[in-house]
């Protein structure tokens, strides 16, 4: 049987669901490596890219009360590296700008451009993400209503308040809002425990939890659900 339920606005993840995270991941560690064999020789001779993979996981670990803020955990990354390495700690800032705008640089699922100005045409969307990805700078803010960053909002996915306050700034009440993104518990199961409903977009990257309540719709494209969404309309 079809699943068929109102849906009056969208609220969307993006890394992962629109683009792959992993080959921007890699962009960012080859052109950090560059400059600062450029910049900073001795950090690059200490902290080569798999021993920045290794501090940006410590400096992770040892700031949990900044896990809502990657921006500010990777730029804190930048200049740990630069300071235990003996280099010019004042040269943070000049990577980090480095740093967002590789972070920037996107290349969308084959599925992903196309299907969200479908949807985006429909109702309004709502960017919901814990990353740092910007989309002014990518070139997409006029496809969306407006966008949450965890940063911002000062929690992140699946705490219930950062879904709430995104149908708050899209004006429409949780149980008329649906949640899409391809982490199942970041995006589906907190979505569904902060009241939306929820669109699980399987991109092959992680499997359902065992037991776990199903999602009220699942798809592997977002072209499926704006199929979904185009016939919906249509009844």
């Amino acid at each position: 049987m079809r699943v068929s339920f109102p849906v009056r606005a969208i609220t969307l993840d993006l890394d992962d669901t629109l683009w792959p995270f992993p080959p921007i991941g890699a962009r960012i560690e080859r052109v950090l490596d560059d400059w600062l064999r450029e910049r900073s020789p001795r950090t690059a001779e200490r902290f080569p890219i798999h021993a920045m993979r290794e501090l940006r996981e410590r400096v992770f670990a040892e700031n949990p009360h900044l896990l809502h803020d990657l921006s500010a955990l990777r730029r804190l990354s930048i200049e740990t590296a630069l300071r235990e390495s003996g280099g010019d700690v004042s040269l943070a800032d000049e990577g980090y700008g480095l740093f967002y705008a590789a972070r920037n640089q996107v290349e969308f699922y084959p599925d992903g451009l196309d299907a969200l100005h479908r949807i985006a045409a429909r109702v309004p969307v709502a960017a919901l993400s814990n990353g740092n990805a910007d989309l002014h700078t990518i070139g997409l803010a006029s496809l969306f209503h407006s966008q949450i960053h965890a940063r911002e909002h000062g929690a992140a996915k699946p705490e219930p308040s950062i879904y709430h306050a995104a149908c708050e700034r899209l004006g429409v009440a949780p149980g008329e809002v649906l949640h899409v993104g391809d982490h199942p518990e970041l995006d589906a199961l907190g979505a569904m425990r902060a009241g939306l409903r929820a669109c699980w977009l399987d991109r092959g990257d992680h499997a359902w939890p065992d037991g776990a309540r199903r999602a009220d719709l699942e798809f592997t494209t977002l072209t499926a659900l704006a199929d979904w969404l185009e016939a919906e309309d249509a009844k």
